[in-house]
């Protein structure tokens, strides 16, 4: 290929492709600190659903592993006990409505002086023994979670429910067992009940606080989390301060006791002049950052001719001093200097094109 085709070609793919300029800023960075870190989950992450009554395992209506939700329905057992409550329910609430009319009735007679007051009070009493044992029966199936207000019949049926989100672990009995009341039937780890251990070197205890950013990577998934709590004893196999992060973002990619790699960073900034990951580019063996060539620009959206001779960008070697998710300190750009703020790569083969060309004949 001749020069002048090769100064055509470049100058026609500057002309096609926008470049990004942007300028560089002072930015706050924490220290980073990489750390190994464990998946793990706490104790009270785990619940056993127990059964509230005496009865026989009749279905399960989830399986393990299953996610579950609130109020989810979990396992259906047959129970004589309960089939004894809802039908004295039923019968103490007629005898109580029988009761309370008569009473009613009572009073009227009391009034035109057909009753004793001491019959009225013997009636009352009664009404009041029976409407107390109704109360004690309600209570009960209540907190069966039985809704009395559409009771009409005796059940025998009692059905388990869940009481937070979470994923089946373990289905503690086998189906058509006969269980007590308060046997755990079912083992659930609570969602989102992960927590991240990550292990920190003495010399850095001074530079970390509670809410600090800790990022664990799992698999191509960066899960973001902050310290929690700074455990006062040392682990004594690494010989490290143990800080413990609770993952709240939504995931599937992490398993109770997998190791990964964790980065700390400190609350503790110091600022440097940064630029954009997205300019950062490996050139020649080295770190750089592409610029527009001071005589090129004029504002921040610089204008191409089809017939310019030669690449208007120049890479200048940089220090990389600091990062965080989008931000990279460096050594060797000025603040307020323009740089390229993305697509490097342009850059980047329009420079190895000129190179080669200009040795050409």
């Amino acid at each position: 290929m001749s020069k002048i085709l090769l100064f055509l070609s470049i100058s026609s793919l500057l002309f096609a492709v926008e470049i990004p300029i942007k300028k560089a800023e002072k930015h706050l960075f924490g220290k980073e600190i990489q750390l190994n870190a464990k998946v793990i989950q706490l104790s009270n992450a785990k619940q056993a659903i127990m059964a509230q009554v005496s009865g026989h395992i009749e279905r399960y209506f989830v399986k393990p592993n299953q996610q579950i939700k609130t109020g989810q329905k979990i396992a259906l057992l047959q129970s004589t006990k309960l089939s004894e409550l809802t039908a004295q329910y039923i019968a103490t609430k007629r005898q109580n409505y029988a009761l309370l009319k008569t009473y009613q009735a009572n009073k009227d007679l009391y009034k035109k002086g057909l009753i004793s007051a001491q019959e009225l009070s013997t009636q009352e009493v009664q009404k009041d023994a029976m409407f107390s044992k109704l109360s004690t029966l309600k209570s009960k199936l209540q907190t069966l979670e039985i809704d009395t207000k559409n009771l009409k019949k005796a059940s025998s049926d009692y059905i388990l429910y869940a009481h937070s989100d979470g994923v089946v672990s373990k289905l503690l009995q086998p189906l058509h067992a006969v269980v007590d009341k308060e046997e755990k039937l079912i083992s659930i780890v609570k969602e989102q009940a992960f927590y991240i251990e990550s292990y920190l070197p003495l010399k850095y205890i001074q530079k970390v606080k509670i809410g600090d950013k800790l990022v664990a990577k799992s698999g191509d998934e960066s899960i973001i989390t902050k310290i929690n709590q700074i455990l006062p004893n040392i682990d004594e196999k690494s010989q490290r301060v143990v800080l413990l992060s609770q993952v709240t973002q939504k995931t599937n990619s992490l398993f109770i006791g997998a190791y990964l790699d964790a980065t700390l960073y400190s609350s503790q900034t110091k600022e440097f002049v940064a630029v954009e990951k997205s300019a950062l580019s490996f050139f020649n063996n080295e770190w750089v950052v592409f610029v527009p060539k001071e005589e090129e620009h004029q504002d921040l959206e610089l204008k191409h001719d089809e017939h310019d001779e030669e690449v208007p960008y120049e890479a200048k070697v940089v220090e990389v001093l600091a990062e965080d998710e989008k931000y990279v300190a460096i050594k060797g750009l000025k603040e307020d200097e323009a740089y390229i703020s993305d697509k490097g790569y342009f850059i980047k083969s329009m420079l190895l094109k000129s190179s080669l060309g200009g040795h050409g004949h």
